[in-house]
């Protein structure tokens, strides 16, 4: 009986990836994040009524990304990615963006999960500043 087995990627690959990631949210390139997401994707963002809103699918994660992005309350990038944690399955990316005088306006990650050489799922947590 031979055994079949998905092949494994290491830290430098998901990282690259999550750099990848990182600079077409700061960038707002929808077709670019979306390139980068799995066919069975979903996004949970940190606002919404759930709480947090969860977009299930391509089509839903794609609208989820552009209502977050340009949400007035919500930052479209992260400012500074103080700390990563990667694996071969998930990771998780902390980072601060700050007010105009250097205090932390907000404090946040995001918990990726990926399939294959993409990702699957974005679940942000944050905390803001009233």
């Amino acid at each position: 009986m031979t055994l079949s087995k998905e092949p494994t990627y290491d830290i430098d690959q998901r990282g690259a990836l999550l750099d990848a990631f990182a600079a077409a949210w700061g960038a707002g390139d929808i077709d670019g994040l979306m390139a980068m997401m799995a066919s069975g994707c979903w996004f949970r963002s940190s606002i919404g009524d759930e709480p947090g809103t969860s977009y299930l699918g391509p089509d839903q994660v794609r609208t989820g990304f552009e209502r977050f992005i340009g949400a007035p309350s919500s930052p479209a990038a992260p400012s500074a990615v103080t700390r990563r944690m990667v694996s071969s399955d998930f990771a998780v990316v902390l980072w601060d963006v700050p007010n105009d005088d250097g205090s932390i306006a907000v404090r946040a990650c995001d918990i990726f999960e990926f399939s294959g050489d993409q990702i699957l799922s974005k679940d942000t947590y944050r905390k803001a500043r009233p």
